[in-house]
C-alpha cells in the first residue's frame, strides 16, 4: 500500500518550507493543504491539539509536529535516498546542535528587524549578522554544512533565505555585504532543484511582511 502524506502549511513559513525542502530531496509525493492561521482547520485542530501550529506532517493518518522533528522523521522513513543527518553519532549530534542554533537564534533576530525601528532594529540587524557570522564559521570552507551534499542543517537554514530579501527591505541594510559567505552558501543549495522549487518567493515574503506590518501598526 502507498504511503499516505499529507503537509499542512501556511506558505509564507520558513518552519514549513523545511519539511517541503525534505519531501523533495527525498522524492515523496504528498498532498499540500494550505492553513488558514487567523481560521485554523478542524484538522489542524485535531492533529496538533498541542500547540495548534504548523507545519504539521501527516504520514498515513499520525501526525509529527515540529519542523526539526519532521526533517527527522522524513530522513529516517524515507532513508534509501539524499541522507540528511550523518550516521556517525557524533557528527549527528553536531548537526543537530546547529540546526537548534538556528532555531534559537536566526528566527528571533530575523523577527525582530521587520517589527521594529530605530535603535531597537539596529540592534536587531546587528545581532542577526553575528549570528550568521556564527554559521559562517561553522560552514568554513566546506560547500553545504553537511559536507559534500545538502544535509540536516542547510534543511533547516535554507528557508531563511527567502526572508532575506523582507529583512533586507525593512532594516534597508545588504546581507550579501556583510555575510557574504551564508548568501554564497545559499545560491549554491538553490541550484539543486528540489530545494528551489520547494521555497516561497522572496518578494512575495515582502509583501506578506509588510501587510503584517500595518496589522501590527508599525509599517
Amino acid at each position: 500500500m502507498a504511503d499516505e502524506v499529507v503537509l499542512l502549511d501556511f506558505w509564507p513559513s520558513m518552519f514549513g518550507m523545511r519539511a517541503k525542502v525534505a519531501l523533495a530531496l527525498k522524492g515523496i509525493n504528498y498532498e499540500y493543504k494550505e492553513e488558514n492561521l487567523r481560521d485554523k482547520s478542524p484538522l489542524l485542530l485535531k492533529m496538533n491539539p498541542i500547540h495548534k501550529k504548523i507545519p504539521v506532517l501527516i504520514h498515513n493518518g499520525k501526525p509529527i509536529s515540529e519542523s526539526l522533528i519532521i526533517v527527522e522523521y522524513i530522513d529516517e522513513v524515507w532513508n534509501e535516498k539524499s541522507p540528511l543527518l550523518p550516521a556517525d553519532p557524533y557528527q549527528k549530534s553536531q548537526a543537530k546542535f546547529w540546526a537548534d542554533y538556528v532555531d534559537k537564534k536566526v528566527y528571533d533576530s530575523g523577527r525582530k528587524i521587520w517589527t521594529s525601528k530605530g535603535e531597537d532594529q539596529e540592534n536587531a540587524k546587528k545581532e542577526f549578522t553575528e549570528v550568521l557570522k556564527v554559521l559562517e564559521g561553522e560552514l568554513g570552507e566546506k560547500p553545504f554544512f553537511g559536507g559534500e551534499n545538502i544535509g540536516f542543517v542547510d534543511v533547516a537554514l535554507i528557508p531563511f533565505y527567502t526572508w532575506f530579501y523582507a529583512y533586507e527591505k525593512c532594516g534597508n541594510f545588504s546581507i550579501e555585504e556583510e555575510c557574504p559567505t551564508i548568501v554564497s552558501w545559499a545560491k549554491k543549495c538553490l541550484q539543486i532543484e528540489s530545494v528551489s522549487q520547494s521555497l516561497s518567493d522572496s518578494e512575495k515574503v515582502y509583501e506578506f511582511v509588510l501587510s503584517y506590518q500595518k496589522k501590527l501598526g508599525i509599517a
